[in-house]
């Protein structure tokens, strides 16, 4: 049964359990790492071996692999695939951000230039389900900013082959190529590179532990996007809300993990007392009941506030990496949330809506990183270099502000470089 608590009685950073002590597995990715550098697509089957008990060969999904999968999806499926696609480029087309030039000055011009990513990799996830969902968010960003080539790497099934809905939804966003491997091992594969993957620029996408301390390891030879912790959800509602759309939405987080946490503050006690009875009832229907359960018994949590101000002050110290407001004018309390991943706003949007379909992305911040960190976006798949030009007589008018500035901080050769030319 799930907690219920009133906020009085837990500190807000106790209430999503964060920082809980989480096996060390530091050490195993760094000799997974060691050994996919040093031997390359040799580990990686080994690999594949161990931990998906295959060895698929080639390492590559091949272009007829690629139309036998898109060709075995239900096309209603494909529909709902290309109509997601389609909401997801809309709403991410509007994040371009285009280089600039500045020429207002005589002899002057400086400038910003946005250049895409060369090669991006995509890690999805295939290990108790598949997220062809994660494909779509992941790619189509990528896609939008311009990156030459898009690599995804994904585990095989015991047959040495990739879910068929995740292929399809590759095809429909448009990556390039498709790896057939996981853990650990494929991000150690896209950051430095085997005979079989190309090494990229940076890496996105979700993972378990192993994915996630692999990603740790790798940042600076690659970029990443983030350090993914556990799914998370924090549902504000008033007196009026339903508590079996209420539990459901609860519940749309607690089946990814163990780990994740799902929790609902409230002014309502009658309402919480509802939710838990709903929660309990929804669980039994579920075909994940085992992982839902275990999430919200161990991690779950109904807190009972004053009013909603006050929930709104624990969903900010919280910063979670979605947050639902069920509320009659949501709208109205939209400027106060300044710490979440994610919002979805009123009655009737429930999470998934934006898992899927609305268009937002879906790879979010968690562990409260959405202090300071933001979805993923097109900006995460470009770089930006500046540049400046001057010409002669415009570096001689400020030629000396900047030696005297360079001799302030004792850097004299700085100096001689901005007086220098104006002296021969």
């Amino acid at each position: 049964m799930i907690k219920i608590i009133e906020s009085d009685k837990v500190s807000p950073k106790d209430i999503f359990l964060r920082n809980r002590l989480m096996p060390d597995v530091s050490a195993a990715v760094a000799e997974i790492i060691s050994n996919v550098r040093e031997n390359g697509d040799y580990a990686l089957l080994e690999y594949c071996l161990k931990f998906d008990g295959v060895r698929p060969d080639p390492l590559e999904v091949s272009d007829e692999e690629r139309r036998t999968a898109l060709g075995s999806v239900e096309p209603e499926f494909i529909e709902i695939l290309r109509e997601a696609a389609e909401n997801i480029k809309d709403y991410h087309a509007r994040q371009v951000k285009n280089s600039y030039i500045i020429s207002d000055k005589d002899g002057i011009v400086l400038g910003q230039k946005v250049i895409p990513l060369e090669r991006a990799g995509l890690y999805i996830p295939g290990g108790t389900a598949s997220y062809p969902s994660s494909v779509l968010m992941n790619c189509i960003p990528a896609k939008i900013a311009g990156v030459s080539e898009i690599v995804i790497a994904t585990p095989p099934d015991r047959t040495g082959n990739i879910n068929p809905n995740i292929i399809a939804a590759a095809e429909i966003a448009g990556a390039d190529r498709i790896i057939k491997c996981g853990g650990a091992q494929a991000v150690a594969a896209l950051a430095f590179g085997t005979e079989s993957v190309p090494k990229v620029d940076k890496i996105v996408g979700p993972g378990n532990i192993f994915v996630a301390e692999a990603k740790r390891q790798v940042f600076g030879a690659v970029a990443i996007d983030m350090i993914a912790g556990p799914s998370e959800i924090l549902v504000i509602a008033d007196e009026k809300s339903d508590p079996a759309v209420l539990a459901a939405d609860m519940l749309s987080q607690a089946e990814h993990d163990k780990l994740a946490s799902a929790v609902l503050v409230t002014y309502s006690a009658e309402l919480a007392q509802k939710v838990a009875k709903e929660i309990e009832m929804q669980l039994t229907e579920l075909p994940r009941e085992e992982i839902a359960r275990a999430s919200i018994e161990n991690n779950g949590k109904i807190i009972i506030t004053k009013n909603i101000e006050e929930a709104i002050e624990i969903a900010n110290g919280i910063a979670p990496e979605h947050l639902e407001l069920c509320v009659d004018e949501p709208f109205e309390y939209l400027n106060r949330i300044t710490n979440a991943g994610s919002i979805f706003l009123g009655r009737n949007c429930p999470e998934a809506l934006g898992d899927y379909f609305a268009g937002t992305n879906h790879t979010l911040p968690t562990n409260g990183t959405a202090r300071f960190s933001s979805p993923l976006s097109v900006d995460d798949f470009v770089k930006k270099s500046s540049y400046m030009y001057y010409s002669k007589d415009a570096l001689n008018a400020v030629g000396e502000k900047i030696a005297y500035f360079a001799e302030k901080e004792g850097l004299h050769a700085h100096a001689l470089s901005a007086v220098i030319r104006s002296k021969r």
